[in-house]
């Protein structure tokens, strides 16, 4: 039997098409509850921890390489790193890599940055 004659029967069969509609519409939903929303949802976790980062953070880039944001661009970041400065994109800083990697530390890190930062505005 042949693919066309397969689909002209199909109509033909009426209770069938409906029933293949409505598994073809859950399978359209179970796809974007456990693929689409989930890298959606991550997407923008990426975003706002790239967007939030401050002068002094330590940061792991998505190429592995460690460093300190010496310096926030618009279009990305100066990393200083052992080697010396060099500029990436904001894009190349993994939020999974530096949670993983600096945890606590680089929470702790923030808040002392941001600690300094209101003294300076104090004085």
């Amino acid at each position: 039997m042949n693919l066309l004659s397969i689909f002209l029967q199909a109509p033909a069969q009426g209770g069938n098409s409906s029933m293949m509609l409505i598994m073809m519409g859950a399978m359209f939903v179970g796809f974007y509850f456990l693929m689409i929303r989930p890298q959606m949802k991550k997407q923008k976790q990426e975003k706002n921890f790239q967007e939030t980062l401050k002068v002094g953070t330590r940061v792991v880039l998505t190429s592995g390489l460690h460093g300190r944001i010496a310096q926030v661009q618009d279009d990305g970041f100066i990393i200083e790193t052992l080697s010396g400065k060099l500029k990436f994109e904001k894009a190349a800083v993994s939020r999974e890599f530096t949670e993983a990697r600096f945890g606590e530390k680089a929470k702790a890190a923030e808040k002392t940055a941001e600690k300094k930062e209101i003294e300076t505005e104090k004085k």
